[in-house]
């Protein structure tokens, strides 16, 4: 028998998500797809998206060229831009758009080979985040260069944000100001929102968005009452049950010790599938129809949890440790991190997608 434990990718949440981002925002949605698609599979996610996406988002150009190699056609921006010289030449050869925030960058854009033309360069700005990104004193100035090279047929301007995820700080607020001030008269779209910008701040809402945790469906806002679906479903089965006795250790460390007679599942995932080892006791899973709860350390390749109130529960009863019913943002809490992390940590499990047979 093979083992049960596996990530159920749901396209059609995801191409729900991505309707209602773009809807939202009223412009063009490029879909970010880095990170192996926050660990969803970037081939699968974008061959998903692809008929109705206006393009997609990498961090860096090797993303950019499996999507390239796996067919797909659309529009590509390499957000951290190229690294090298050598890395231009190659997304222009790949028709794919880069970002451009240090000197290094536009430097090599200004010295390109002729045989390069037609690039459509993002521009970015520091508005606050103090991380990558121009000064926006130098805002004007850069611009002209950057319109000034040959190579470059069309540009960008962009930023990021540093707190769109707290609705009650000004931080967003100063940001957008502090851009629209520094670009004002610059003839050129515009590209402010991320997935929590484009929730949570109306007035960041410019030509382009860049949603990325919320096409997963996991809220970037704490809290959200939110409309957007998950869609990774993370579950394994329960393959063996033990009956433990009072006082009886449970597991690496006795970390566990029963207080009465328990009935304890085994399941068959853990912490080198991507499941986190440092969730507390009590932490929800569902078995079955029933919320249950996780007990004693979780292993590398195990973990357990309390059936003893399910009798109906046992060997070969489903289990989902998040998804539709145990939400990641909990169990991200639970061990004082966010969903992004968790879902980007998933691995060894094979990723089964609802409209195709092929798993990944």
């Amino acid at each position: 028998m093979s083992r049960p434990s596996r990530a159920l990718i749901d396209v059609q949440a995801l191409r729900r998500n991505y309707r209602l981002a773009r809807e939202l925002h009223g412009g063009r949605a490029l879909a970010v797809l880095k990170a192996n698609a926050y660990g969803h599979g970037a081939v699968a996610c974008a061959r998903a998206l692809e008929s109705a996406a206006d393009g997609f988002a990498v961090a860096f150009l090797d993303e950019a060229i499996q999507l390239r190699h796996a067919g797909i056609g659309g529009p590509i921006l390499v957000l951290e831009g190229c690294f090298t010289r050598a890395e231009l030449v190659e997304a222009h050869a790949h028709h794919c758009w880069v970002a451009v925030h240090q000197e290094e960058q536009l430097s090599a854009l200004e010295q390109a080979p002729s045989q390069i033309q037609g690039i459509h360069a993002w521009l970015k700005f520091d508005s606050g985040m103090r991380r990558a990104g121009f000064p926006l004193t130098q805002a004007k100035a850069l611009a002209q260069r950057l319109q000034s090279c040959e190579a470059v047929s069309r540009m960008t301007l962009m930023t990021h944000f540093a707190r769109a995820d707290e609705p009650e700080s000004q931080a967003t607020t100063r940001q957008i100001a502090a851009f629209d001030s520094a670009t004002a008269g610059i003839s050129a779209e515009r590209s402010l929102a991320n997935s929590a910008g484009l929730l949570a701040w109306p007035a960041a809402r410019r030509d382009w968005s860049r949603p990325g945790i919320l096409l997963y469906g996991a809220d970037p806002l704490p809290g959200n009452p939110s409309a957007l679906s998950p869609v990774m479903t993370l579950e394994s089965e329960v393959f063996a049950v033990r009956e433990l006795e009072e006082g009886d250790a449970l597991g690496y460390g006795a970390h566990y010790v029963a207080a009465t007679r328990r009935r304890i599942g085994l399941v068959a995932i853990g912490y080198a599938d991507g499941y986190p080892r440092t969730v507390p006791p009590g932490t929800p899973v569902m078995a079955g129809t029933h919320r249950a709860q996780i007990v004693g350390r979780v292993s590398m390749d195990m973990l357990t949890i309390d059936l003893t109130d399910f009798p109906s529960e046992g060997v070969g009863s489903k289990v989902e440790l998040w998804g539709r019913n145990i939400p990641v943002n909990d169990v991200a809490s639970a061990v004082g991190t966010i969903g992004y992390e968790l879902l980007c940590h998933v691995q060894r499990v094979p990723r089964i997608y609802d409209n195709a047979s092929a798993t990944t």
